[in-house]
C-alpha cells in the first residue's frame, strides 16, 4: 500500500514509519519539519532506499503544494493518510494568546484539514482509501479533563468532529475516515504536559496498533471516535 503518515520524524510517527516499512509491502511517503533523524533511518536501512519518500514539510505552513507534485510523481495513488502531527502547548487558560491558539489549532485542525483537501484526489483513486487521524482522549466527550491543555483538547475535539463530519460527506467514494483518540503514551509530547509522568504504554506499542488498524480498521469501522487507552494521566 502506499503511505502518508505526517509527524513522522518522532515519536509515533517515526515508529509507525518503521513499523509500515518493516512489513515490506508498503510503500511510506514520511512528512515531516525536521527529517534528519528519517534520514539517518535511512542510510542506516538502504534496504528502503525504494519504498520510503522523505519530504520536509510544515503542516502548518502550506506556502506551496510542490510536495504533492513530487508524491504524484511516484504514486498513482494513495491508501491511507495517517495524521499523525501535533502540537501541544500547556499553559493554564488565561495566559493562552491568539498567537497560541492560532498555532496549535494551524497544526492540529487546520494544517489536517488542508492537507486531506490536498491528498483528496489521490485517496480517491484508490480502491478503498483510509484517513486516519490521530486524536486525544483530551479531546473526547466526557473523558477527564487537565489543566493547561485546553487549547490542545480544544483541537483535538474538533478534529474528532471533522472525522465525523468527512465519513458521513465522503460514504459513497470509498474513504473511510476514523479517528483514535490516545491515551496516555511515553513521547516528548506527553513529557511537555505531564512531566515525570510514566505512561503504560511506548510509541513502538501504540504504532503497532496505529498501522494495524489503519490497514485492517476500515474494513469494520467509518466515521469512528475510538478511544485507545490505557490511562489518562
Amino acid at each position: 500500500m502506499n503511505i502518508i503518515i505526517t509527524g513522522a520524524s518522532r515519536g509515533i510517527g517515526f515508529a509507525c514509519v518503521k513499523k509500515m516499512l518493516e512489513a515490506k509491502t508498503h510503500k511510506v511517503i514520511a512528512l515531516a519539519r525536521n527529517i534528519e533523524s528519517l534520514q539517518i533511518y535511512l542510510a542506516e536501512n538502504p534496504q528502503f532506499s525504494e519504498d520510503l519518500f522523505i519530504h520536509e514539510f510544515d503542516i502548518s505552513n502550506f506556502k506551496n503544494l510542490a510536495y504533492l507534485q513530487k508524491i504524484e510523481m511516484s504514486f498513482s495513488h494513495i491508501d491511507i493518510l495517517i495524521n499523525n502531527a501535533g502540537l501541544l502547548i500547556n499553559k493554564p487558560f488565561m495566559e493562552l494568546t491568539k498567537d497560541d491558539w492560532q498555532d496549535i489549532f494551524d497544526v492540529n485542525i487546520f494544517g489536517c484539514a488542508k492537507l486531506i483537501q490536498t491528498t483528496y484526489p489521490l485517496l480517491k483513486k484508490s480502491n478503498k482509501a483510509h484517513i486516519v487521524n490521530i486524536g486525544s482522549m483530551g479531546g473526547h466527550e466526557g473523558t477527564s479533563k487537565f489543566s493547561g491543555l485546553s487549547a490542545y483538547s480544544a483541537s483535538k475535539a474538533a478534529l474528532a468532529n471533522l472525522t465525523e463530519c468527512l465519513a458521513e460527506e465522503w460514504k459513497t467514494e470509498g474513504i473511510s475516515v476514523n479517528c483514535l483518540m490516545l491515551g496516555a503514551v511515553n513521547t516528548e509530547m506527553l513529557g511537555e504536559a505531564f512531566p515525570g509522568y510514566q505512561a503504560p504504554l511506548n510509541a513502538v506499542e501504540i504504532a503497532d496498533f496505529i498501522c494495524d488498524f489503519s490497514l485492517k480498521g476500515n474494513a469494520f469501522f467509518n466515521g469512528k471516535l475510538l478511544p485507545v487507552s490505557l490511562s489518562t494521566p
